[in-house]
């Protein structure tokens, strides 16, 4: 089991750092934290999405908070909404609702292979006139957005952070890859794929957010030789 003690404490008190500034991302989330759910919140939270959420994260919930500050733009936080339902807030690709997580998430399928093949994108030899060329590559172009973004390539996995340009990381929750991170470069045409540490091992949540706190830590260290 992941050891949270401390941590809370010492991501809040990075915000009175002077080099704050150094890490990316904090400017928008300013090291603040949401409050941590109560046990009772946590169930009921996992009772509506209809999954269990990995033990580093579930606990992460439970003693640090539901969001905030983390990694480049930080963690979207879980909210009970007015309907009763929970949900990730923030500029999240899909929206999570029941069932959703219960899913094998497919990664490590051919990329875009998550629901039907895409065809070939359309090439300048193909067409006599640019406005059908022109027409053509819209229409690819859509194509290409509907495969990328069907559910089904995401299925079993929680969009929990934004990395700026487009990019996201997620936690799986269902399958093989279940407590990993995953990086969401769709945004630039590419599929989705693991996170890994510096030696190549896959991260869990623990691992990324931990690493994220080191190097915040290290960034606002008031030793630092090129600081002042």
């Amino acid at each position: 089991m992941t050891d949270w003690t401390g941590i809370r404490e010492r991501v809040l008190a990075l915000a009175g750092s002077p080099g704050g500034d150094r890490v990316f991302g904090a400017a928008g989330h300013g090291f603040a934290l949401d409050a941590p759910l109560t046990a009772a919140e946590l169930a009921e939270a996992e009772e509506w999405l209809g999954v269990e959420l990995p033990e580093d994260y579930r606990s992460f919930l439970l003693l640090v908070g539901t969001g905030g500050a983390g990694p480049d733009y930080g963690l979207f936080p879980l909210r009970r909404d007015g309907a009763g339902g929970w949900h990730w807030v923030g500029d999240v690709p899909e929206e999570v609702a029941p069932g959703t997580l219960t899913g094998l998430f497919p990664g490590g399928a051919d990329p875009l292979a998550t629901a039907r093949t895409l065809a070939a994108r359309p090439l300048r030899e193909e067409y006599e006139d640019l406005a059908d060329l022109d027409a053509a590559l819209e229409l690819w172009e859509e194509e290409r957005a509907q495969v990328q973004y069907d559910p089904q390539g995401t299925a079993g996995a929680l969009c929990l952070g934004d990395e700026g340009c487009g990019l996201t990381a997620w936690l799986v929750v269902s399958g093989p890859e279940r407590g990993r991170m995953w990086r969401d470069p769709r945004s630039d045409g590419h599929d989705l794929h693991p996170l890994r540490d510096t030696d190549g091992t896959p991260l869990d949540f623990a691992a990324w957010y931990l690493g994220w706190l080191a190097a915040a830590e290290a960034a606002c260290a008031p030793d630092r030789p090129d600081r002042g």
